[in-house]
């Protein structure tokens, strides 16, 4: 019998908010991480397009388990309508399909803004990750086919316009949930205004939990790469991880002491006493001297641990 392959890589567990730069691929990006820090595994919670820029959490080692919960998070972008064209990509990518010489007013922005926040119905673009029939729309849509793509309703939480930069373009910022895109945001308000848009620039500042200030340029990562000593270079880019547990932060949270913890990671449950303890919670985390030890259910005086964490 052969033995089981021992994973490549180191067992580095945390969250890096990288600051992705412009034409610079969310699964290259990915792949330059988990290469930078040698680590075992490595993926993203949520995709930012080649030509936007901004906040794209990695998560490394263990992270990936919580991936979900900041997938689920709200999310900040600034983006940029050029007006007077529509693009088949929604984006400067792609070709034009659609123009006008008709430009709108600021009064006319703004008294649009409100039809597009709170819950609202959105079709995603031709160029998007939507699975139709099995296939990607993206693929279909390279291929020179145009799929109907049914609406879904997204939450837009808050939708400024931050400046009509000129007579082409206008800067928006949009606090908004999972699933929402933006490309359809820029293409709804220029058929709604009559002059057809497309989004000419786009940056993602926010993803819950994670703030602005903790994002790390690419170019500072690089950087380190020029530290000859191994051990110095993998210290100083393990100081820039962000503790696993931060995804978990709109779950209820449950500290346990060191044999509880023991209990936990061998996958048992363990009895949660208290005046303050949760009585029931389909989910919850616990930790151990400020560090995840697993992610579970609080029911019938217990805690049962659905995932753990070394």
């Amino acid at each position: 019998m052969s033995k089981p392959r021992k994973p490549k890589g180191r067992p580095v567990s945390g969250w890096l908010i990288l600051d992705k730069p412009v034409d610079f691929g969310s699964t290259e990006a990915v792949s330059k991480i988990k290469w930078l820090f040698k680590a075992q595994k490595c993926g993203h919670a949520g995709t930012l397009d080649p030509l936007a820029s901004g906040m794209l959490p990695i998560a490394l080692g263990d992270a990936t388990k919580t991936v979900p919960y900041v997938m689920d998070g709200r999310k900040i972008y600034e983006f940029k309508v050029t007006w007077g064209e529509e693009r088949a990509t929604d984006d400067l990518e792609g070709e034009v399909t659609r123009s006008s010489n008709k430009r709108p007013t600021e009064e006319q922005i703004r008294n649009l803004l409100p039809k597009y926040t709170g819950a609202i119905s959105q079709v995603p673009p031709q160029f998007s990750a939507i699975k139709i029939a099995g296939e990607r729309a993206y693929d279909l849509a390279r291929d020179g086919e145009t799929v109907e793509i049914p609406s879904r309703e997204v939450e837009i939480f808050r939708l400024t316009l931050l400046a009509c930069l000129d007579e082409n373009t206008a800067h928006f910022e949009v606090e908004c949930g999972k699933g929402t895109y933006v490309r359809a945001l820029a293409r709804d308000f220029g058929r709604e205004l009559g002059c057809y848009g497309h989004v000419s620039g786009l940056r993602r500042t926010f993803v819950a939990p994670f703030a602005e200030d903790s994002m790390v340029a690419l170019a500072s990562l690089v950087a380190l790469e020029k530290l000859e000593n191994m051990d110095e270079r993998l210290a100083a880019l393990d100081a820039l991880l962000i503790d696993t547990s931060e995804a978990l932060f709109s779950l209820p949270h449950l500290a346990v002491n060191d044999d509880q913890a023991h209990r936990l990671r061998m996958g048992n449950p363990i009895l949660v006493r208290g005046r303050d303890a949760p009585v029931s919670e389909s989910e919850a985390y616990a930790t151990a001297r400020g560090k995840l030890v697993a992610i579970g259910e609080i029911g019938q005086g217990e805690f049962r641990p659905k995932r753990v964490f070394v």
